[in-house]
């Protein structure tokens, strides 16, 4: 078993699977139910499935689709967006979902995330932030699926979601995401200084060796890859996959090593 959690993102829009790159320019590359088949006898860790355009259209999380993953869904699930009511998080639990991440709502009432945790447990609450780096080079928060800017310090965010209840946080880069450029170590480094929760790294992952960079130089406790398990390569076709046990090992070590 590995020391660290390996788990797939994949992103929902009306009812597909996409995957975007730096949040734009959604590429069709599947039905997820059939992505789930695959992904069930690969053994992998965890799933995260990210609706990304539930916030942006004001509409509650797509129960239907969601009923249907968690129907074929061997391993434990964590889904986001559109989360808007302790209902929907209820109503989420309750069709076979572990997590439920929470993102854009947040900044509109920062209280949600200390009633949903104080509810359904911490450990069921994942905070999520996207993050974009402006032109000088410092990292912004960004909400709305990327259409907003809140101009807050993501390291602040990070603070404020865990002393809210979030049981971990999932640090998303907007400028790496579907790049195959590598996660953003310096980013994940400082959240991950500055928190006591499990960090998980996303975007940007090409290699398998992007992972282990994320955890040993990045501090990250969990990595979450995208364009690397829905593609063959970059540039190429659609092959949903997923890395080895060896590769993985290889750069992440086994537990009681």
């Amino acid at each position: 078993m590995l020391k660290t959690r390996v788990m797939p993102c994949l992103l929902l829009l009306d009812g597909g699977l996409v995957k975007t790159v730096k949040f734009r320019n959604p590429d069709y590359v599947g039905d997820p139910v059939n992505a789930i088949k695959i992904y069930n006898e690969k053994e992998v860790d965890e799933l995260i499935f990210l609706d990304i355009t539930a916030t942006i259209e004001d509409r509650p999380p797509p129960f239907d689709v969601i009923s249907r993953i968690c129907d074929e869904c061997f391993m434990p699930l964590c889904y986001g967006g559109g989360v808007r009511r302790t209902e929907d998080i209820r109503r989420i639990f309750k069709l076979g979902v572990e997590k439920v991440a929470l993102n854009s709502y947040l900044h509109e009432n920062p209280l949600f995330l200390r009633e949903a945790a104080d509810i359904f447990g911490s450990q069921s609450i994942v905070g999520s932030i996207d993050v974009k780096r402006n032109l000088l080079g410092k990292p912004e928060v960004w909400i709305r699926s990327a259409a907003k800017n809140t101009f807050l310090d993501p390291v602040r965010v990070a603070v404020s979601m865990q002393e809210h209840g979030a049981g971990e946080l999932l640090i998303n880069s907007i400028d790496r995401d579907g790049t195959w450029e590598g996660y953003d170590i310096d980013l994940l480094r400082k959240v991950s200084a500055a928190v006591s929760i499990p960090v998980i790294a996303l975007g940007g992952a090409g290699k398998v060796e992007d992972l282990g960079r994320a955890v040993k130089e990045g501090g990250a406790s969990a990595v979450a890859i995208g364009s690397m398990v829905v593609y063959s390569g970059k540039g190429m076709g659609v092959l949903i996959k997923f890395p080895s046990i060896q590769e993985l090992e290889a750069v992440l070590g086994k537990k009681g090593d």
